[in-house]
C-alpha cells in the first residue's frame, strides 16, 4: 500500500510539473529597451497621447482591468482601437518583458 501511495505521488507530481503554464520569467530591463523603442512614442511617461484616461498608471490599469501580465500581453499583442498590434513585430519573450516593464512602473515606480 505504501509503494502504491507513493507512485501516485510522484506521477500527480509529474503531472502537475509536466502540464502547468510556466511563470513568466520577465526581464524588466529588457522591457524598458523595448518599451523605449516601440511604445514611448504614445506612452512616454505612463500617459497615453491618443487617450488619455487610459494611461499606463495604476489606478487606470486597475480601473480598465489591465493590471495582469495576461492583460497587457494580450492588449500589446493583439492592439485594440488606436492601438496596433505588436505580435509578428515582437517575440512574445519581448512582450512579456514589455508587460513586467508596465506593471513594474506602475505598481512600484509611478511612472516618475
Amino acid at each position: 500500500m505504501k509503494k502504491f501511495v507513493a507512485v501516485l505521488l510522484l506521477a500527480i507530481a509529474i503531472f502537475t510539473f509536466a502540464f502547468n503554464r510556466p511563470a513568466l520569467a520577465s526581464d524588466t530591463v529588457k522591457g524598458a529597451k523595448i518599451f523605449n523603442a516601440n511604445c514611448a512614442s504614445c506612452h512616454a511617461g505612463g500617459k497615453n497621447l491618443v487617450q488619455a484616461q487610459k494611461s499606463l498608471k495604476k489606478d487606470a490599469l486597475d480601473k480598465y482591468e489591465m493590471n495582469s501580465p495576461d492583460a497587457i500581453i494580450a492588449q500589446v499583442t493583439k492592439g485594440k482601437n488606436a492601438m496596433p498590434a505588436f505580435k509578428g513585430r515582437l517575440k512574445p519573450e519581448e512582450i512579456e518583458d514589455v508587460a513586467a516593464y508596465v506593471l513594474d512602473e506602475a505598481n512600484n515606480k509611478e511612472w516618475k
